[in-house]
């Protein structure tokens, strides 16, 4: 009786550990993007016209070239802006300058540097 209830405490601490896992990669990669969450889609032509310091953006369009390092140019079709992204935030998968994303991030208004995108996520849309 003794080793059927240390395997069925066994049996509860694994799946409370893969619960515990699952949970964390939800966590990670989930954001709240509904009403009152302060992040709109908008059009780079929009950011460019208002920008906004800090501001949340979701954008979709194609990451056209790279500038520097982690440094790229965003187009949506109605403009041009740059986008800080790091290395660690780019997905599995290849990107090119057909590849359709969508960033979120903010929007960092510098009196030296312009405006850009700070991107906070990545992910791939369509090709």
């Amino acid at each position: 009786m003794q080793a059927h209830n240390v395997f069925m405490k066994l049996k509860a601490a694994q799946w409370f550990a893969v619960a515990l896992f699952a949970t964390s990669v939800l966590m990670v990669e989930a954001a709240y993007t509904g009403p009152g969450s302060n992040v709109g889609s908008t059009t780079v032509s929009a950011i460019l016209k208002q920008p906004q310091d800090d501001m949340r953006v979701v954008l979709k369009g194609k990451l056209v070239r790279k500038v520097k390092h982690e440094t790229y140019m965003f187009s949506d079709g109605t403009g041009e802006i740059l986008a800080d992204i790091d290395d660690k935030d780019f997905p599995a998968q290849p990107v090119d300058a057909k590849t359709k994303v969508e960033i979120m991030g903010e929007v960092d208004v510098d009196r030296r540097s312009g405006v850009e995108i700070d991107v906070k996520s990545l992910r791939i849309i369509g090709q």
